[in-house]
């Protein structure tokens, strides 16, 4: 299918695929006349990577982690280690975000918040 076709059912835009394209997340063989030329699994692809963008995993990570879906016997366990794995990492992210916040409450109102903490001079 065309790329214009491709836009018309995932709801993106031509731009937003060519981008897809140029960073390799989708593949196109280019027509006789230059058109791109798009395979009708790429619109199921699509929806995964917005989804999978939606769900906080970066285009990187989409790229990686899209051989490993498409090679495994079972789909849904793979994914499911994916989100297990991508938990502990906001896990983490949450638990230093916590302490920059008290980190940046015990600075307020110590008059140089730049200072290190405990020193008063």
């Amino acid at each position: 299918m065309r790329i214009g076709e491709l836009a018309a059912q995932t709801g993106m835009t031509k731009d937003t695929i060519r981008f897809y394209e140029k960073v390799g997340l989708v593949t196109s063989r280019r027509l006789a006349n230059g058109y791109r030329d798009f395979p009708p699994e790429a619109v199921t692809w699509l929806y995964y990577v917005r989804t999978a963008q939606t769900l906080g995993f970066s285009l990187a990570e989409i790229a990686r982690h899209g051989e490993e879906l498409k090679d495994a016997p079972d789909t849904a366990e793979a994914l499911s280690a994916l989100f297990e794995e991508k938990i502990k990492v906001i896990d983490a992210r949450m638990a230093e975000l916590a302490a920059l916040r008290t980190d940046l409450e015990t600075r307020v109102g110590t008059g140089c918040p730049l200072r290190p903490v405990g020193r008063t001079a």
